[in-house]
């Protein structure tokens, strides 16, 4: 069975809800709103709020059921299975929706652009250009399968909630606190139409909470994560919201100075609030806030078109991964020429002045547009709680919207009380296109789903082996999550191996090329060995999915590559019990640190990956146990070890392994190595010490640029295998003084010297000593330099 691992936490997700209310709405509509009518802009973005968090809580209900990736399009499907044309409708009017919303961010950025940053010189470019440039590269990336960390999501929120906190200091320290807050109490305003539009056009804004929900298929306990992650967003947003309003009521600019520069007014106010300094934070704040919320708005866009696709209410090539870069690629692409599209029609063609034959549109006509494509799915998702409710009663639901039917029915009365206070022109020309498309897909007629168009053939033989790799029980061998021993120490030669220890020594074995689970299941037998007990190894591969791709849409990918794995396995005997387990997750390293940390590893064995040497940090540094790394390594017997005398904690864990080796006769070979000749060569009494029971064991000193050229070059003379040790701690190391493990292992792949890294778990004295080996070591041969050699470190001892 392929498995799915969720990466996202709840800080992540409220992260991403945040990051993505966090956009055009609050840079330019806060102007424009407090331009129109003052302080009751806090009114129209309360309301805004209130009325997206009646439809976020029908989202959260539905994600605690459904936790997938798909939203509204997903939650309508399984609510309204067989009403093709209803599912459709909704599924082409969000995708509708959020290419609208990414146009609307897009152009909103290309008036900032021509405002504040495109030189007078380039004024001759058409209005629209930076923002179909910045459509266009955004595309590119997605389609090449370009994604967001969860801590990179999480930096990026919190630097754009501090843009907006220093423009609120700002105000507040300009007018001071009393003053501020009483020149916001006088410029309220009693006009209740304007109070309703805005709130409408603010709607935009908060439709963010439905990133949360897009992303529950990666969220760790959906059930509670989500809905507290969409009310934590809606709440902070909205608190940020009306201070930024208060901010601009007490703006040193004149209000029709205000009204003038409409969407880029906040601009204008940061300069008089914090100077020109200030003002370039905050147009480089909303800049980069109107991108990333753009790239999320093109991801889901892309998503629901990939889901609609295989749901046969698209074309077939949108649920089509490219087979390089494993996207949607032309789900992508389409999602990219409707943004593009929409941009040069409102902006480029007809703009809201001097239009075409004509007709101006605007930024605010394709506000308009976009608003009401997500307004209507989300009407529509609310009576789906309903009709949910009463069709599925029994099932488990981790949320429970209170009052259902009456919330979600003032839910829909709501978000049609936003339409009809939504730009009149923008309103009609989402209704036409949404019209065009329905009347497409009835010409058209849809198409049969992937699901529908694989099915099991009885009694094939060449079905037997897929079903058994995907059946929901467990294997004879296979222990079950309550059956897992908890975590241990690492057995093969530590000091505390094997003590009163219980159930088998487990060894994880994440593969990415199944021709190299063979050697590597010999390996972990050998390493294993210095265990009295039983070994179980776990072969992983984990096949990473883009954020654009389902999950759904890559496990025939990872079940055929554990097929693969199996059928190397099978082709030869092997003395180890092993179970062979295929994962899809978009964090590799999150994947197989998870694995074993559940599983209760004592034992991580994998290679050391030539092209994302970022997966190896995060491992070893993540990691529940040891973890070794293998290089050059092929499966040969291992007849000479070869390891440097070294010094500090993570050289002494990694002797466990020479230990191990030697013990079973193979030859020992201790390399000291004085680098340049500058000083004697490391003491290798120590390393001596610790290998004792090894039979067949030398010293050898050589003189060499680098301890890692040293190593290598007496390897490669010598034959056999090189082992060193690297701390589970060594940033620092690195950032000061470089890190000899990973020069060791460029300069042993020009050599073709087969390498194993030992990364050793780490208590707080051992990363205390790790810390300061290296400050020792440089202080020590800076002394040495200068005549004065200090007494030896008990480190070294």
């Amino acid at each position: 069975m392929v498995e799915h691992t969720r990466t996202l936490d709840f800080k992540i997700a409220f992260a991403i809800g945040l990051g993505t209310m966090i956009a055009a709405g609050i840079f330019s509509l806060s102007g424009a709103a407090v331009a129109r009518i003052g302080s009751s802009a806090v009114i129209s973005f309360v309301i805004a709020a209130v009325i997206a968090g009646i439809t976020a809580a029908a989202y959260s209900e539905f994600a605690s059921i459904y936790s997938e990736n798909g939203g509204g399009y997903l939650f309508a499907s399984r609510t309204f299975e067989g009403r093709d044309l209803l599912t459709y409708g909704i599924g082409a009017s969000l995708f509708l929706g959020y290419t609208g919303t990414t146009a609307f961010y897009l152009a909103t950025m290309d008036e900032w652009f021509v405002r504040f940053i495109i030189p007078e010189s380039l004024g001759w470019l058409p209005h629209g250009t930076a923002g179909v440039a910045a459509a266009v590269l955004l595309g590119v990336l997605n389609s090449r399968g370009t994604e967001e960390s969860g801590t990179f999501q999480l930096l990026v929120s919190g630097a754009k909630v501090a843009v907006l906190f220093a423009f609120i200091a700002g105000a507040f320290a300009f007018r001071g606190p009393t003053a501020a807050v009483g020149t916001f109490a006088a410029q309220f305003s009693t006009d209740v139409v304007g109070i309703l539009s805005v709130a409408a056009l603010a709607f935009i804004t908060f439709f963010g909470f439905s990133a949360i929900a897009a992303s529950a298929g990666e969220i760790i306990e959906p059930r509670k994560t989500v809905p507290r992650a969409i009310a934590a967003s809606i709440v902070t947003v909205t608190v940020l919201y009306a201070l930024v309003i208060i901010a601009m009521t007490n703006s040193p600019v004149p209000p029709e100075v205000i009204a003038r520069e409409g969407e880029t007014a906040m601009g204008r106010v940061a300069e008089g609030f914090l100077g020109p300094v200030g003002q370039s934070l905050i147009v480089a704040g909303a800049v980069f806030s109107m991108v990333s919320a753009s790239n999320a708005s093109i991801l889901a866009a892309s998503s629901i078109g990939s889901l609609m696709g295989r749901q046969g209410q698209a074309p077939r090539p949108f649920a089509r991964i490219h087979p390089e870069y494993s996207t949607p690629f032309w789900s992508v692409a389409t999602a990219t020429g409707v943004i593009v599209a929409l941009i040069v029609a409102f902006i480029a063609v007809f703009p809201a002045e001097d239009g075409l034959a004509g007709i101006d549109l605007g930024l605010n006509a394709l506000t308009g547009f976009a608003t009401l494509n997500l307004l209507l799915p989300l009407a529509v998702v609310n009576v789906a709680l309903i009709v949910h409710r009463r069709r599925f009663e029994d099932v488990e639901r981790g949320f429970r919207v209170p009052g259902v039917p009456l919330v979600p029915l003032v839910g829909v009365a709501a978000n049609l009380g936003l339409v009809y206070n939504l730009p009149r022109r923008g309103v009609a020309i989402g209704l036409l296109l949404s019209g065009l498309l329905v009347v497409a897909y009835l010409v058209w007629g849809g198409a049969p789903a992937v699901e529908d168009l694989i099915q099991e053939v009885p009694g094939s033989d060449t079905a037997a082996a897929p079903d058994e790799a995907a059946s929901d029980e467990p294997a004879p061998d296979e222990a079950t999550s309550d059956e897992l021993a908890p975590d241990e120490t690492v057995a093969s030669g530590g000091t505390a191996a094997g003590e009163g220890e219980s159930g088998p020594f487990r060894v994880l074995i994440p593969v990415a090329r199944p021709e190299n689970a063979a050697k590597y299941l010999q390996l972990a037998d050998v390493l294993a060995s210095g265990s009295d007990r039983d070994v179980a190894v776990t072969v992983l591969t984990v096949t990473q999915i883009p954020e654009q791709t389902p999950h759904e849409v890559v496990s025939d990918i990872a079940t055929d590559r554990a097929d693969r794995i199996t059928e190397e396995l099978a082709a030869d005997d092997h003395p180890v019990e092993y179970t062979v387990t295929a994962h899809t997750c978009r964090n590799i390293a999150f994947d197989i640190n998870n694995t074993a940390r559940n599983q209760g590893s004592d034992l991580i064995l994998m290679g050391y990956p030539e092209e994302s040497e970022e997966i190896t940090r995060e491992v070893e540094y993540g990691a529940p146990c040891d973890v070794v790394f293998t290089s050059g390594y092929e499966g040969e017997t291992v007849e000479t070890v070869n390891v440097g005398a070294g010094g500090g904690p993570h050289h002494r864990a990694a002797l466990s392994v020479v230990r191990v080796l030697g013990r079973q006769g193979t030859n020992v070979n201790v390399i000291t190595v004085d680098p340049a000749g500058e000083e004697p060569p490391e003491d290798p009494a120590t390393t001596v010490s610790e290998l004792n029971g090894v039979e067949d064991l030398r010293v050898m000193s050589v003189e060499a640029g680098t301890i890692a050229d040293g190593l290598v070059d007496t390897a490669a003379e010598a034959g056999g295998l090189l082992v060193i040790g690297a701390s589970r701690d060594r940033r620092f190391r690195q950032w000061v003084f470089g890190s000899t493990p990973d020069a060791v292992i460029r300069t042993a792949r020009a050599a073709d010297v087969p390498v194993i890294v030992y990364a050793s778990r780490s208590g707080v004295y051992e990363r205390f000593e790790d810390y300061l080996f290296p400050v020792y070591r440089f202080l020590r041969r800076l002394a040495r330099r200068r005549g004065a050699t200090p007494d030896r470190s008990p480190l070294e001892q």
